[in-house]
């Protein structure tokens, strides 16, 4: 048996004690509802933030510790290999164990149960919460959900791809990158909000409008509408404002794929008669194709997880919904199992396109 499988064997096997041990209300050591002293709380289930903030110092504590006495042992040589061994990947292991495998595992577990309203299980649920998903009800959501997958990636990667080919190697080529860029550095919240006030709603008749987007179609004798409450059109609007986020990322990625393309191939296909779009469909983009794919995959898997845009700038009305918004909702009102059956259909989906991406990333390196 490999040494992978064996890690992941004793990953699982330690994320069931950690979990065990932990907080909640199937704790061995720890029941939220019962009556702990202030440093066992402020361990196991910290609510203020003096408690979070001294959890947050005792496990930096812990690191230095740790880390401290791997580093002195390594330079002594009555210290044996395995003990080393230990050190170095026993914090990791227990960290994935806590933080990924069992949270994976409860998850999927989650998601074949029931759960009264205050969040407590009441028995097993098949697969009723997966038919739920796949009901009439919700069937904007998965539309709205393969819009996301499919547009924003193409368009964004289109788009940084031709702004890319446009600005490189031209006198102000930083500056126009730096303004397409800009939008990445921010969070998905701020963007949001910006949005919010280009879509906003008509403003009453007689008055001036307030969003900006509504205030150009005024202007150009147009009618003023709500451009989030209706479908697709609520939809469009809100991958416009993630398009707008990701262009920077695949044109700073594309333009550095660009700039690497050797000079000498260039040169032979302009003697033998290549130009302009010939050049660009011929030589450039054959060239860049692996970093072209794993531009489209990874804006593909940020689309699949982003759900801040369709809370923030959505209204939570169900023209708008996509499949981790929903998770998000479901989170909130105590209902772990359908909040479960999400995550586990996000998995299940984000899965083959991050194999994909991962194929893709070791062919560019073997290029290299």
């Amino acid at each position: 048996m490999s040494i992978v499988v064996w890690l992941v064997i004793v990953a699982a096997i330690a994320g069931i004690i950690i979990a065990s041990l932990g907080g909640g209300e199937t704790g061995l050591l720890f029941k939220a509802r019962e009556q702990h002293g202030w440093l066992a709380t402020a361990i196991f289930n910290p609510t203020s933030a003096g408690q979070k903030i001294f959890v947050m110092i005792l496990a930096i504590l812990l690191f230095v510790v740790i880390m401290g006495v791997i580093l002195w042992a390594i330079d002594r040589p009555k210290v044996p290999l395995g003990v080393l061994v230990a050190g170095f990947l026993g914090p990791v292991v227990i960290a994935l164990s806590g933080g990924l495998l069992w949270s994976g595992i409860s998850t999927i577990i989650k998601s074949f149960q029931t759960f009264n309203s205050s969040g407590q299980s009441t028995g097993w649920a098949g697969f009723d919460n997966y038919t739920r998903i796949f009901t009439a009800a919700n069937q904007n959501m998965l539309i709205n959900t393969v819009l996301w997958i499919f547009l924003v990636p193409i368009l964004a990667t289109a788009f940084g791809l031709v702004y890319a080919t446009l600005v490189d190697r031209t006198r102000f080529e930083a500056a126009a990158k730096a303004l397409i860029f800009l939008p990445t550095a921010i969070s998905m919240v701020a963007a949001s909000v910006i949005w919010r006030y280009v879509y906003y709603q008509p403003s009453p008749s007689g008055k001036e409008q307030v969003g900006l987007l509504n205030a150009l179609v005024e202007l150009v004798g147009g009618t003023p509408q709500n451009w989030t409450t209706k479908f697709p059109l609520g939809t469009l609007a809100l991958i416009v404002v993630m398009i707008w986020i990701q262009a920077g990322f695949a044109m700073t990625v594309l333009s550095a794929a660009i700039k690497a393309v050797p000079d000498d191939i260039i040169e032979a296909a302009k003697i033998d008669g290549a130009t302009g779009m010939r050049l660009f469909w011929s030589v450039t983009i054959p060239t860049i194709r692996p970093t072209l794919v794993v531009v489209l995959t990874t804006v593909a898997i940020a689309s699949l997880k982003t759900f801040d845009i369709v809370n923030v700038m959505g209204g939570n009305l169900p023209v708008n919904n996509i499949v981790a918004n929903a998770f998000y909702n479901a989170s909130s009102v105590q209902q772990p199992g359908w909040a479960g059956a999400y995550a586990v259909i996000i998995f299940i989906v984000v899965t083959p396109v991050i194999i994909f991406n991962v194929r893709q990333m070791k062919k560019s390196e073997a290029i290299r």
